[in-house]
């Protein structure tokens, strides 16, 4: 039940896409508004994202930056305000909410942030992994339960563990759990929402390592969503940055720690430094403006050091690098050199 293994290089954008998002927009109720309000959260606006097989998109941000409402939409939880989501050339928005569950179940696998609350308490791990085989009556009897020992293998789980309760395993071996059922159905695209941050720092090292092996052994195309851009970066080929529900910035991961354009994926990458890459830390002004009523025009210039008036009167339009066509940034004032970051590491002093 395994795929070809697709490298990152032969990844790199170059066939159509698996999974497509575009212009999709996602607006909410605004949580603890009257009962005769119509305030609505613009938790996505305009989003744009393909994913290809066996790449590795990230998407990074700060806490309320739409990132795992995206994640929502890609898994079928979510359904968009606005624009359309393409699996395997497929609009999901134009099917029923019944197709839509057996085609996302099927060809979408998705690995929540705890383990100890994703997964059934009440269940063995030979049965959590074998659900979904079940519900979309995938092979005999006999061909499922030979799954879930080839689905604990592929993990690094001993057979042992097949009649334990998630309460009995540890934080890391319920992660794999939770790899393997994402896995259960050979699915087209994974998407992970910060697999690791639920777990010790001596186990995220391992997890990580597992799913670059899965990803590189069965040719997945995978959504990975973190708040540590360089976790991302390792993880990734393309790296998405999201500000206030709008993708700011797409950048190939080897480019990202010197070819970065918007000054938001700058603030990030400064506040996670790398040992190879130093780099002064940006202290952003001010706190993420609401999603309710989010500032005109670009929505990061209320906290960014290099906002003028220009910044306020429309969304910068998508800017390509001339000499590296899958670099997009939108902002007009720009970083290209250290000298631009000068102003916000007075900012910073003051």
């Amino acid at each position: 039940m395994t795929k070809g293994t697709v490298t990152r290089d032969e990844a790199a954008g170059t066939a159509a896409p698996v999974l497509e998002m575009r212009d999709v927009d996602v607006w909410l109720p605004a949580r603890g508004g009257s009962l005769f309000s119509h305030d609505k959260v613009q938790a996505l606006t305009g989003a744009n994202l393909s994913v290809a097989a066996g790449e590795t998109v990230g998407v990074v941000g700060e806490s309320g930056c739409g990132k795992s409402t995206l994640a929502r939409v890609i898994i079928g939880l979510q359904v968009p305000t606005a624009g359309s989501v393409l699996l395997d050339g497929t609009d999901l928005t134009k099917m029923s909410g019944r197709e839509r569950r057996k085609a996302v179940g099927s060809k979408v696998g998705m690995i929540f942030q705890d383990s100890s609350t994703a997964l059934n308490r009440r269940m063995p791990i030979r049965m959590i992994l074998r659900d979904p085989l079940d519900v979309h009556r995938r092979g005999t009897p006999r061909e499922r339960d030979e799954r879930v020992r080839e689905l604990m293998a592929l993990v690094g789980l001993p057979p042992s563990v097949a009649d334990a309760l998630p309460s009995q395993l540890s934080g890391g071996q319920r992660q794999r759990v939770a790899i393997a059922r994402a896995l259960a159905l050979d699915p087209t695209v994974v998407v992970a929402d910060e697999p690791t941050s639920a777990l010790d720092v001596s186990v995220r090292a391992q997890i990580l390592n597992l799913m670059l092996e899965l990803k590189d052994r069965l040719g997945l195309a995978m959504v990975f969503v973190s708040h540590d851009i360089q976790t991302v970066r390792r993880m990734s080929d393309r790296i998405v940055t999201m500000y206030l529900g709008r993708i700011v910035e797409e950048t190939p991961a080897e480019a990202v720690a010197d070819r970065t354009r918007h000054p938001y994926t700058r603030a990030l990458l400064s506040a996670t430094p790398s040992l190879l890459h130093e780099t002064t830390p940006i202290q952003l002004s001010g706190s993420v403006p609401s999603a309710v009523h989010p500032p005109s025009g670009c929505p990061f210039r209320t906290r960014c050091w290099r906002a003028t008036d220009q910044c306020a009167t429309a969304m910068p339009e998508p800017t390509r690098e001339k000499d590296l066509e899958s670099h997009v940034y939108r902002c007009y004032h720009p970083v290209f050199n250290e000298s631009d970051l000068e102003s916000a590491n007075l900012q910073e002093t003051m």
